[in-house]
């Protein structure tokens, strides 16, 4: 079931905590849908849909046909058709058919972006095919995140005692080819970092940590850059990050640092990106940063976060 949730949700790519952070980079749309749709045909009147709000305690109601998003009819559209006497009518003639849309690989933090820009208040989702296999609600957003904190808190509480693996002193370094504009396969190297930290039992914190850098240095490069690469260096105290591009550079580092500053065209921000805190982010969260760019050369930035020294408990 798909209900009408707050229009805004109470969370951000800005400035929220990292465990909220990683869990919107982390999470698709797709994960936070309600994929059981409640649809009617093109040829429905605008009184069946309004009888289908009511019975289904929905706001929304997707017109389709087969798999093909048509339109929407919102309860606003409802509500003009019973002041303006057309509620007999059929709902083609009156849904909106200019659509915001959702995919469902896109990351929740696409959703949550779309939230904020837009007046609406529910979104379709759409495959690869172009066919409706979902609708999303801030609510959707809030509650599944929500029950993904609590599973996170939890786990926190289950590994605040661990132990390393392997020996003091090794040193595996990866790298990962990212290209430009390449949306599908954002946040592989972002993935496969936290993966290899989570097999190493690093503490959970940490490894939020390396995936928030991992993840916004890896879409600057997407977004900003004509692709490059990602090197991840993993030691037995540390892990860097290394971000490598061949331009087209950085005009002023200093903007680029201040929050909310984006030179990203209206086409990469009506994607959910560009909001301007990538590079904020990477500083915030890294214990060592720098920047070394050039129009000619091209941009490098470095991100090191260290690890807490393991003790070993006495007790027993």
């Amino acid at each position: 079931m798909y209900n009408q949730g707050m229009q805004t949700i109470p969370i951000n790519t800005y400035n929220s905590p990292t465990v909220i952070l990683e869990l919107i980079y982390r999470l698709k749309v797709k994960d936070v849908m309600c994929s059981a749709l409640i649809t009617a045909g093109r040829d429905a009147t605008l009184r069946e849909i309004q009888g289908l709000m009511r019975h289904k305690s929905i706001t929304g109601v997707p017109i389709s046909e087969g798999k093909r998003l048509l339109g929407i009819v919102s309860m606003d559209d409802i509500i003009q058709a019973l002041d303006r006497g057309y509620i007999e009518e059929r709902a083609e003639q009156y849904m909106s058919s200019k659509l915001i849309v959702l995919e469902e690989d896109m990351p929740v933090s696409f959703a949550i972006n779309y939230f904020d820009r837009y007046p609406f208040h529910r979104f379709p989702v759409l495959n690869k095919h172009k066919e409706l296999v979902g609708m999303v609600t801030s609510r959707d957003i809030s509650t599944r995140l929500l029950v993904e904190i609590n599973r996170e808190i939890d786990q926190i509480e289950r590994e605040s005692t661990y132990a390393r693996t392997g020996e003091s002193g090794d040193v595996q370094i990866r790298t990962f080819t990212v290209y430009k504009h390449d949306f599908e396969n954002a946040g592989l190297a972002s993935t496969e970092i936290k993966k290899r930290l989570k097999q190493d039992k690093r503490d959970p914190r940490e490894i939020r940590r390396a995936a928030i850098a991992s993840y916004e240095l890896e879409i600057n490069l997407v977004v900003h850059a004509d692709g490059g690469v990602i090197t991840a260096v993993f030691e037995d105290d540390a892990i860097t990050i290394t971000a490598k591009d061949t331009g087209p550079g950085i005009p002023s580092v200093d903007d680029a640092l201040t929050e909310g500053f984006s030179t990203a065209n209206e086409w990469i921000r009506s994607l959910g990106f560009g909001a301007g805190m990538g590079l904020p982010n990477v500083r915030r969260v890294s214990d060592e940063f720098s920047i070394a760019s050039s129009m000619s050369e091209g941009t490098e930035v470095f991100s090191k976060i260290l690890f807490k020294k393991i003790t070993t408990d006495s007790k027993g």
